[in-house]
C-alpha cells in the first residue's frame, strides 16, 4: 500500500491546476507509484485491499485529494475529488468558469450552495441536495456558499465517454428530498437495492453518501466489473482494517471483491465504484477529454459562450 501527498497550485475550488505532479511516501518495500505501475486488478473472493492512501493537498478552504493528472488517471471515470469547507464570504468563491467534456457533481454536506449556469439555470442547493453539470460541448457556470451559512461539500469531476464528451450541456439541480436512500446510503449516482439515484449519468458508476454510527460494520458488494473503487472521509473514521481518517481518500485494489469496513466514530463518508474509463484522458484547463479533437472541439465552444459573456459585462 502506498501514502501518497498530492500538489497543487494556487487557486480555489475548481481553478487549481490540474496538472500536478504526485510524491509518493512508501509504506513498506520502496517502488515507484505512478500510472504506469499502478496496482493491477486482483481476482479474489477475499475484501478489497487498499492500494494508496492520500491526505491531499489543501489550500484555504479546499482539500485537492485527486486530479486528472495524477489519481484520476487511477480510479477514472472520477478524474478529480476535492473536499471543501468554506465560510460566508462577501465575494466570489469560484467566480463563473467553463468545463467541457466532463460533469461535476457537488455532495452539499452542510449549508448551501448557489449557483447559476449558461444552460439558463440559476438557484440554490440545500443541504443534502447535488449538483450535477454536464459539461459535454461546453458550458459557463459559477457558485458559492449561500450567505451567512458555510458550507462543507464534495466536488467530483466524471470524465464522459465519446457518445456524450462533446454533447450539449445538461445541469440537473436535486433537493434533498429526491436522493433515495437505502440503509445507511443516499445513491447520489447509480443504484443500490431499490435506491436509484434521479441524476441522468453514464451507466456503470455507482456514488454514495453513507453515514454509519459509531461501531457498525458495512459491506459494499460493487456490480460486475466495478474494478475501479474509493473512499473519502468527510467525518470519523473507518476501520478497512487500514485506518481512514476525516479528509483522506483511500483508493481500493482493481478487483472484484467486496469492500468491507468499520466505523470508528460516527462516521461520514463518500465511496465511488464504476466500470474503469478505457480511454485516455486529454486535459485542458477547465476541461478532460478522450481525444485531442474532441478537447478542441469543446474549448472552441468555451471560447464562445465566453465571447458572448465578455460582451455582457460578465468577464
Amino acid at each position: 500500500m502506498v501514502h501518497q501527498a498530492l500538489s497543487c497550485s494556487h487557486g480555489s475550488l475548481i481553478e487549481m491546476e490540474m496538472n500536478t505532479s504526485a510524491a509518493a511516501v512508501v509504506v513498506g518495500p520502496s517502488r515507484g507509484f505512478g500510472v504506469e505501475n499502478a496496482p493491477e486488478a486482483v481476482v479474489d473472493d477475499s475484501a478489497r485491499g487498499v492500494a494508496l492512501i492520500t491526505s491531499g493537498r489543501r489550500h484555504g478552504p479546499i482539500t485537492r485529494l485527486a486530479s486528472p493528472s495524477d489519481i484520476g488517471e487511477l480510479i477514472k471515470p472520477f478524474v478529480f475529488l476535492d473536499h471543501a469547507e468554506v465560510a460566508p464570504r462577501p465575494e466570489p468563491l469560484f467566480g463563473i468558469h467553463p468545463h467541457s467534456g466532463i460533469a461535476t457533481l457537488t455532495v452539499v454536506l452542510r449549508g448551501g450552495l448557489v449557483y447559476e449556469d449558461t444552460t439558463g439555470k440559476n438557484g440554490s442547493v440545500p443541504t443534502g441536495g447535488l449538483e450535477w453539470m454536464k459539461a459535454g460541448n461546453g458550458v459557463w457556470h459559477d457558485g458559492g456558499p449561500t450567505p451567512s451559512e458555510p458550507l462543507r461539500a464534495f466536488q467530483l469531476w466524471v470524465a464522459l465517454p465519446p457518445s456524450e464528451e462533446n454533447a450539449s450541456p445538461e445541469s440537473q439541480y436535486i433537493p434533498p428530498d429526491a436522493v433515495q436512500q437505502d440503509g445507511p446510503l443516499r445513491v447520489i449516482l447509480g443504484r443500490h437495492g431499490r435506491a436509484r439515484s434521479p441524476i441522468r449519468a453514464p451507466a456503470g458508476i455507482n456514488y454514495f453518501h453513507v453515514r454509519l454510527k459509531d461501531g457498525a460494520r458495512w459491506r459494499y458488494a460493487p456490480p460486475e466489473r466495478h474494478t475501479v473503487a474509493w473512499l473519502a472521509v468527510d467525518e470519523g473514521k473507518l476501520r478497512l482494517p487500514e485506518a481512514i481518517g476525516e479528509g483522506q481518500l483511500a483508493i481500493f485494489e482493481e478487483s472484484g471483491a467486496a469492500i468491507e469496513l468499520k466505523a470508528e466514530g460516527d462516521t461520514s463518508f463518500v465511496l465511488g465504484s464504476a466500470i474503469k474509463h478505457p480511454y485516455p484522458l486529454v486535459l485542458g484547463y477547465y476541461s478532460v477529454h478522450t481525444s485531442g479533437a474532441a478537447l478542441a472541439q469543446g474549448e472552441a465552444e468555451i471560447n464562445r459562450i465566453g465571447q458572448r459573456l465578455r460582451a455582457a459585462g460578465r468577464l
